[in-house]
């Protein structure tokens, strides 16, 4: 066999934002050392920014299989307000208050699973209506208040203690990453996901159960969406009607950059990570710059059309590349056959 010799082009491909990532570092930490290159804004970017990096892993999910869910961020606000509700107004331990509202996380995921997955009715359309639904559930059923009070535990367990510096938040998330990039990566429910992303009707002839497969990755949505926003709420204390809802062009952007790192042309939990930091790592610099908040979104919507421009980009490359050793195989087979005929 030959040994793969190494590509400097490959590799670019994969560690491009990463090397961008690190470029912002070196230069926000020169133009800004007393602010930017301190130990306290690098705890508080890796803090506050992980419950988006989870809602990012809730969005990858269906997209691997080849569904959008717009409702993620509506359900992750909508857990946020019943874990307050329950626990403050309605008086339930907070763990209990915790289990109960992301069942209700994870019935929303089945309700979109239900309609796009059994009925195949559009995911994109389905989910839109259910964040707006959701949006206008949570106003109601809160009466348009933030709740604050929460129980000081949550708040202790998930953001106010301190792990080598670090907010206990971010652990969590590395963990989800971590159980998400075995799923994926060892699991053959997860290389059947990924079979049913590229292509149907090759997965039904393979045997796998199409529906079955993209109804569990709604629910699973919906599980992830609601984990973020029980992280969510541990970090602010409180439940407003929008928490959530600000995180959605922020998580998605994250998304389809993490098909341009590691695994070029492929959503995958680590990219997602890493794209989430380095999104963070920009605003948080253009914010302590002193520049206009609404720059901020100018970035987002920019990273997020020049991601899915990248992914889509190198997803046609790869295609051409498979098709095109599919074709030499082919001429390579006939060449062998026709030479054995001549015999």
């Amino acid at each position: 066999m030959k040994e793969k010799k190494f590509s400097f082009g490959t590799f670019m491909q994969k560690y491009a934002v990463v090397a961008v990532w690190i470029v912002l570092i070196i230069v926000y930490s020169v133009i800004m050392p007393d602010t930017f290159a301190t130990w306290n804004n690098i705890t508080s970017m890796l803090s506050s920014k992980a419950a988006v990096a989870v809602l990012s892993l809730a969005i990858m999910i269906p997209l691997i299989a080849g569904d959008y869910d717009m409702s993620v961020a509506a359900n992750m606000t909508l857990t946020s307000m019943m874990v307050a509700i329950m626990n403050v107004w309605w008086g339930f331990p907070i763990w209990i208050a915790i289990i109960l509202s992301l069942v209700i996380a994870c019935l929303v995921g089945a309700i979109n699973g239900l309609f796009s997955a059994i009925l195949d009715i559009n995911p994109f359309v389905i989910t839109m209506g259910m964040q707006t639904l959701i949006t206008g559930m949570v106003i109601l059923i809160s009466n348009s208040t933030t709740i604050t009070g929460v129980d000081t535990r949550l708040v202790s367990a998930v953001y106010s203690s301190r792990i080598f510096g670090i907010s206990p938040i971010f652990f969590y998330m590395i963990i989800i990453t971590l159980i998400l990039f075995y799923f994926f990566t060892f699991t053959s429910a997860g290389k059947r996901l990924i079979i049913v992303g590229r292509g149907r009707n090759v997965a039904k002839l393979s045997g796998i159960n199409v529906k079955r497969v993209r109804f569990l990755c709604f629910v699973a949505a919906g599980f992830f969406s609601g984990i973020a926003g029980v992280l969510q709420l541990g970090v602010l204390g409180a439940a407003s009607t929008n928490s959530g809802l600000n995180y959605l062009m922020p998580a998605f952007a994250a998304v389809y950059l993490s098909s341009t790192v590691i695994s070029p042309g492929r959503f995958n939990p680590w990219g997602c990570v890493i794209a989430v930091y380095f999104l963070v790592t920009g605003t948080t610099g253009l914010s302590l710059m002193g520049i206009n908040s609404a720059v901020q979104d100018v970035f987002y919507g920019a990273a997020l059309i020049i991601a899915i421009v990248v992914s889509v980009s190198v997803e046609r490359r790869q295609q051409k590349r498979e098709i095109k050793t599919i074709l030499q195989q082919g001429k390579s087979d006939g060449g062998k056959s026709g030479a054995i005929d001549g015999e």
